[in-house]
């Protein structure tokens, strides 16, 4: 401990003789020495003459208020839909009656009346009643498409899909003269089932409409077409974008895409992708959004596959090979996709501020030379950010690579100065250097371990998501508990560790870890070529200049008040912009965890999300806490937080559920009633049940439903059979996200006629595989489940691009659908296998699903889903499964 101590000593040696001024050359080797040494603590450097360090009573209201403004600006910005007035060019109103028109005719699964009739009717009439009054310079022509086709996506670990005479409608907007070059907007309206869809997507349908109105009756001429695709098969996973743009004749023309969805109800509508490559695209929104919101980092997010999501942005861009603009509304998506998504829920100033945007971008596309040109700007990535909605920052990636490496340059030579100078220290500072940044990394490590201990607690006592509808919770007690253990373990260290040395050379060397911590960080994101690097180079150049700012200060005064004031507002451009960024990060994520399965621990994630965000936002506040003569107060109270908000989170007052009317936040839960029948090799049934198979989107499973539905309980756990997806009717291949189900008994389904699956031919072929033919009659949606034996592979077949995409588990996975009408479905499979298979060489499973009509109602399910609490939302349906072994 003494030779510890001779090290701390000396290494605390430049602020001791003259309040941190360095020393002077000339002196000898053991003069140096002298002057290096530190005081004993007693004889710190006072501040203002008085105490050591900062008083924690005077550091904490301001920095309390620090915090709230920016939390306020955020909010401002974010909550504040048009910041600037509307052009004048795009009616809301008119908007509005479309989208209540469409949500109107109810829910509009594909190949459902409501979806191939009635929605197809009234687009067609109005799109008419537009035509009629478009202005003289320009033409508009219409084309009902029907497509049918195949492909395969790695999606959700990976499936094909197959359609059948599903619906397009597209609309060319040119000059009279005609267009070589069009720029797409897409939007879907078709909804899942037993929800209105007001946001996902009839709102995007509503608006363009409307932009269609503006930019028809406009007097200047476009130089380009603007195609307008209303597809009518989105939600089944992408189809109708698909049947566009590889048989439509008109895609040929297309140079560029917007594409409009949402993942939540309302609020901005976010660019969340862009590209590929291309930047032009970004400037263009950039030059002509009046009201913007973009990110690159919401991009970079999106494309890592953390959101369990996907939009017809991909097809369009790995099927046509064409760049676009990807939009979605990303606020309460608590009742994205369920009976909630309302037109009500829509403010009418969304509405307004995405036709803004989506008119002004697209009249600027329909007018460019770049749109002809496209290909001559496609090289390079770009980073695009906006400034609070007010304006979108856009600069060229390879700029950007550039600005961020003299950043980061600028940083090693800043610490550098310091530590390769023998006058500044020398070696001695280095090595607290690196024990600064240990002690830094340790404290990040607690901080993640603690809320991660927390959210086992709060999981085991069977509390998950007591923050979802009371978001202030999770703030409360994982973010206090994260700021505690920051907080504790560099008082520990100031106290035990950095014995000898002063508050002022260790406020001096933690803000330096941390400016090594960020430097080191941006150089990762730029070796790996990432555009959001651009925020680690700003929490990298700000609080540089900050602390050049702030040196005459802290050299001749100390951690006085005023020094702190002029730190935290030097880092106020780079904390303002990583609170817009946190805002947005817990909009999308928090309610993605109330779907996201049985298997993901939310708690764990939010807690992980929210211990991150402190350790990223306190960061350069860490200094203070070595400036601060004591943080007592400051760690008492946020544990004390902490510790109450876990005793009441555990003792069950906050119920994670809401059915209030102004902001529900239910409890989603699919019923399907399904007749299952097992065939063996011979063909005849080996076994046949029913019942009502229950899927909880939720971690928490039934545990909150079983007191009000005691029948429901682990006594009726869905069994995983030795077939292809256990034997259920899974409608996507998300069983490995939902491991949990349960299976109630109920009658056989009555539905008016089942599904026909016959073989129609069994084919030896020259290279020695068997091919099998198959033909299927069946409902507009059926999934294919195909699982080979020992000792056999499926080398191809008629589906896709012919190459047989697995998922996770093995099995494959075919997503079928058609429209209104269409013929059976036949495809073929080849096995290959490796000699006799007394057990037969492949099982294929087909589920039907049954989303509209009287089939998709049976007594059971209509008197089992009002018996459900009010805050959950219920989504039933008739389903087959049928097996067959080969």
């Amino acid at each position: 401990m003494e030779g510890a101590a001779v090290r701390r000593m000396r290494a605390g040696a430049p602020q001791v003789p003259s309040w941190g001024a360095e020393v002077p050359d000339g002196l000898g080797e053991e003069e140096e020495k002298k002057r290096l040494r530190p005081p004993p603590r007693s004889s710190s450097l006072p501040s203002r003459g008085g105490g050591s360090g900062l008083r924690e009573s005077r550091l904490l209201p301001p920095m309390l208020l620090y915090l709230l403004a920016h939390w306020l600006l955020v909010l401002l910005s974010l909550r504040q839909l048009m910041l600037l007035p509307s052009p004048g060019h795009f009616s809301a109103p008119r908007a509005r009656e479309y989208l209540e028109h469409i949500t109107g005719l109810g829910p509009r699964p594909v190949g459902s009346p409501a979806n191939e009739i009635l929605t197809v009717n009234y687009l067609l009439g109005q799109i008419k009643a537009i035509e009629r009054d478009c202005s003289e310079v320009h033409t508009i022509s219409v084309d009902v498409q029907r497509p049918t086709g195949t492909f395969s996506l790695d999606f959700l670990g990976g499936f094909t899909s197959y359609y059948d005479n599903i619906t397009n409608i597209a609309v060319k907007l040119e000059p009279r003269h005609g267009a070589a070059h069009a720029v797409l907007a897409n939007c879907h309206f078709d909804s899942v089932a037993n929800t209105p869809g007001a946001s996902d997507d009839a709102v995007s349908c509503a608006v363009m409409l409307e932009v269609l109105h503006g930019l028809s009756r406009s007097s200047d001429q476009l130089k380009h077409a603007v195609v307008f695709l209303f597809n009518g098969a989105e939600e089944n996973v992408l189809q109708a974008s698909h049947g566009f743009i590889t048989q439509h004749p008109w895609a040929k023309l297309v140079r560029a895409f917007i594409n409009l969805e949402a993942a939540g109800v309302g609020g901005k509508e976010l660019v969340f992708q862009t590209g590929p490559e291309n930047p032009w695209l970004v400037q263009a929104y950039a030059a002509a959004a009046v009201h913007p919101f973009a990110s690159v980092v919401a991009q970079e997010v999106f494309q890592s596959g953390v959101i369990p999501s996907d939009t017809d942005f991909r097809i369009y861009r790995d099927f046509g090979n064409i760049p676009g603009i990807d939009l979605a509304f990303i606020e309460n998506g608590y009742i994205y996709h369920t009976k909630y998504d309302t037109p009500d829920r829509i403010l009418t100033e969304s509405i307004q501020r995405a036709g803004d945007n989506i008119f002004s971008v697209l009249k600027y596309l329909a007018t460019s030379d770049q749109l002809a040109h496209s290909s001559e700007y496609r090289h390079g990535n770009i980073v695009f950010f906006d400034v609070c909605g007010l304006f979108v920052m856009v600069y060229p990636a390879r700029e950007g690579a550039v600005i961020n490496s003299i950043v980061a340059a600028a940083a090693v030579l800043y610490l550098g100065r310091k530590f390769f100078k023998p006058r500044n220290g020398g070696v001695g500072r280095m090595k607290d250097l690196v024990y600064g940044t240990g002690i830094m990394l340790i404290s990040w490590f607690s901080a993640l371990v603690t809320v991660l201990i927390l959210a086992v607690v709060v999981s085991l006592a069977g509390q998950s998501l007591s923050w979802y509808t009371h978001f202030y919770v999770s703030f409360l007690l994982y973010g206090s508990a994260a700021l505690a253990k920051l907080i504790f373990v560099h008082a520990l260290a100031k106290k035990y560790y950095f014995v000898t040395s002063s508050e002022q050379y260790l406020g001096e060397l933690f803000f330096d870890v941390s400016l090594m911590s960020w430097c080191l960080i941006l150089s990762l994101f730029i070796y790996n070529g990432l555009c959001s690097a651009y925020i680690f180079a700003l929490w990298v150049a700000f609080p540089m200049l900050t602390k050049l700012w702030s040196r005459r200060e802290f050299t001749e005064k100390g951690p006085t008040l005023k020094f702190a004031i002029m730190y935290v507002l030097g880092l106020f451009i780079p904390y303002l912009h990583s609170m817009y960024h946190v805002w947005a990060v817990f909009e999308m994520f928090t309610p993605i965890l109330g779907r996201s399965g049985t298997e993901i621990p939310p708690d764990a994630v939010l807690a992980s999300l929210i211990a991150a965000c402190t350790i990223f936002l306190t960061s350069y506040f860490i200094n203070f806490i070595y400036l601060a003569n004591s943080t007592k107060k400051s760690i008492l109270a946020l544990a004390s937080v902490s510790a109450i908000m876990l005793l009441l989170v555990c003792s069950g007052i906050f119920f994670p559920y809401s059915s209030d009317p102004a902001n529900p936040k239910p409890k989603r839960i699919f019923l399907q009633h399904t007749t299952r029948t097992f065939h063996g090799l011979d063909g005849n049934v080996v076994k046949k049940d029913s019942g009502i198979w229950i899927n909880g989107f939720d971690y928490t499973g039934i545990s909150h439903i079983t007191p009000h539905m005691p029948e429901i309980t682990d006594d009726i756990r869905a069994p995983c059979d030795d077939a292809p997806f256990c034997g259920f009717p899974w409608f996507l291949p998300v069983h490995f996200l939902i491991r949990k189900n349960w299976y109630l008994p109920a009658p056989e389904v009555p539905v008016a006629k089942r599904t026909e699956f016959l073989m129609r031919s069994k084919e030896t072929m020259p290279w020695g595989s068997t091919r099998l033919k198959f033909e299927i009659t069946g409902p507009s949606h059926m999934t294919l489940y195909v699982r080979t034996h020992n000792g056999s592979s499926l080398s191809t077949w008629s589906l896709g691009d012919g190459v047989p995409v697995a998922g996770p588990g093995g099995d494959y996975f075919v997503f079928y659908s058609h429209g209104l009408q269409a013929p059976s479905w036949h495809f073929w499979i080849e096995v290959k296998s490796s000699g006799e298979q007394p057990g037969g060489v492949v099982t294929v499973a087909v589920a039907s699903h049954y989303f509209f009509g009287e089939d998709q109602k049976t007594p059971e399910l209509e008197e089992l889903k009002p018996r459900f609490p009010k805050w959950c939302f219920p989504s039933g349906w008739v389903c087959t499964y049928d097996l067959f072994v080969f």
